[in-house]
């Protein structure tokens, strides 16, 4: 058995808390995940109907020595054996971005570790490595997340030109913000997709939106619009809101863009390969649609199984390290940002 302590082995000791999950994570050799550890604050949020700042800030504080001692203890490793540090420092919200920062560098300085700043948007498209060993850029891929719509070249390990992103409200927030009018509640994207099994996706026809000066842009403002138009029509005229049907509806309108968008991407950039990635990458009607549109066009189609969709530190550890064989290091005035863009450092 190889062991875990190998001197050529990389193994790095990840930390995410950029919205409202508090993880930790140990990779080896950018593939191979030895733990994973998500402690989600999802049951809090539902409350308020939405994450609330202040209180995942506050979560993050109280949970992340726990969950990193964790992740240590179950990938069998002490901080001795760990190459390097990476952390999530943008984007995202910046009380819980700052939690995890301050947790890396003071682990970095005491152990006296490299320290890797990793951005949150590359931790997703980097998820797909995890399961798919034999996925290498060039590739195609979807970033679909509640805060997030990217379409993304991804040229090499580490170097993204993004090609289309939203104007908006993102995928995730559209979905979150429907579901809320419709009366299922927090969080929007699961409740509508299990919802939507039981309507009919034809049932109503919610618009598909186009931005005329890029093609690969997306809206769903105007698309959530229009769900609020018709449900208060309903109300006025006395007509019963059959909720599946609406949320099935809505769906298919979301994935229809997203897919139509990435189709056309790799028309024109002669994508071999694609991937989704990003919490809404875990919604099996938009899989399926992808899964059927790439298999016709004879595509490699990828995707994260939804542990690593959602967010989770593993992704962070393989993107951190590619970071890492590259020679990027951070140094101690690493700082949380929460507006980063792709391909920024």
């Amino acid at each position: 058995m190889e062991s875990i302590n190998n001197k050529e082995d990389v193994l790095i000791l990840a930390i995410e808390s950029s919205c409202d999950e508090t993880a930790a994570a140990v990779v080896k050799n950018g593939r191979e995940v030895l733990s994973n550890i998500i402690f989600s604050q999802i049951d809090l949020h539902t409350l308020y109907g939405g994450v609330v700042p202040e209180i995942a800030s506050r979560k993050h504080i109280e949970k992340i020595n726990q969950v990193i001692e964790q992740a240590l203890k179950e990938a069998g490793v002490t901080l001795d054996d760990i190459t390097a540090i990476a952390v999530t420092y943008g984007p995202g919200l910046v009380g819980a971005l700052l939690v995890g920062v301050s947790a890396a560098k003071a682990i970095a300085f005491a152990a006296g570790k490299p320290l890797v700043g990793v951005h949150h948007i590359e931790g997703h498209i980097c998820a797909n490595y995890i399961e798919n060993k034999e996925l290498e850029p060039p590739f195609g891929c979807l970033v679909v997340s509640g805060g997030h719509s990217h379409l993304v070249r991804v040229k090499d390990y580490g170097e993204y030109e993004i090609i289309g992103r939203t104007r908006d409200d993102a995928a995730g927030e559209a979905f979150d913000k429907v579901a809320r009018a419709i009366g299922l509640g927090y969080p929007g994207g699961p409740k509508i997709d299990k919802v939507s099994k039981e309507g009919n996706p034809d049932a109503i026809h919610f618009p598909r939106a186009k931005v005329d000066e890029n093609v690969y842009d997306f809206s769903f403002s105007g698309l959530k619009s229009a769900v609020l138009n018709y449900l208060n029509q309903c109300e006025m005229k006395g007509i019963q809101i059959v909720v599946p049907d609406v949320a099935a509806s809505f769906q298919k309108s979301v994935v229809d863009v997203l897919v139509e968008h990435s189709m056309q991407a790799i028309k024109e950039f002669g994508f071999k390969k694609f991937a989704i990635a990003g919490g809404v990458a875990s919604n099996s009607g938009l899989r399926a649609a992808f899964e059927d549109a790439c298999a016709k066009r004879k595509i490699e189609f990828y995707h994260p199984s939804p542990i690593f969709c959602t967010d989770n530190a593993a992704m962070i550890g393989v993107a951190g390290y590619y970071e890492y064989i590259k020679g990027v290091r951070s140094g101690m005035d690493l700082n949380a940002v929460p507006g980063l863009k792709l391909g920024e450092r």
